[in-house]
């Protein structure tokens, strides 16, 4: 079924979803509708799959530091993933996933302590829409920088933020 996602994303790339047929993916697929439906309820199922398996990737990225209970703030391995994953992120981002679902856990514990428990909520949404909007940039811009780049521009963040808070103690 990864020659059915290809497609998808590559019409992806000059349609928007509901411009596209299941006929579509067949024809440059070259296979049957019922090869098809025998996978996916419809294209919007086939779309989801694809946001499922960009989620799955991500969260096993991250599966040690979650089992083992600590952040590592570690996006430099993001960042790599997204470099290689290029089409996928792109289509993740404009089928507007990221409004709805998340790609990437904000470990709320490690927040509350951090900003001593006060305006935790303002403090993720802040920062995860931060780093959604670097990501998309990163890709509008053909990710021109490299990754480690990329995970300076992070870290010269929290860095700021830090210091910050140093000067407001």
């Amino acid at each position: 079924m990864q020659k059915i996602e290809q497609v998808l994303v590559e019409l992806l790339q000059t349609k928007e979803l509901h411009q596209i047929s299941v006929s579509d993916i067949c024809k440059r697929a070259n296979l049957n509708r019922s090869t098809f439906y025998a996978n996916y309820v419809d294209i919007y199922g086939l779309a989801d799959a694809i946001r499922e398996k960009l989620e799955a990737q991500v969260a096993e990225l991250y599966k040690d530091e979650v089992t083992q209970g600590f952040n590592s703030n570690n996006y430099l391995i993001l960042f790599r993933h997204i470099e290689q994953n290029q089409l996928f992120y792109r289509t993740y981002f404009k089928l507007g996933y990221d409004e709805k679902h998340k790609i990437l856990a904000y470990d709320y514990r490690l927040a509350e302590k951090h900003f001593h428990n006060r305006f935790v909520e303002y403090h993720m949404e802040f920062f995860k829409s931060g780093l959604t909007r670097i990501i998309k940039l990163w890709l509008q811009n053909g990710c021109r920088e490299t990754p480690e780049e990329m995970f300076e521009i992070i870290k010269s963040e929290y860095r700021g933020r830090e210091e910050l808070f140093a000067e407001q103690s």
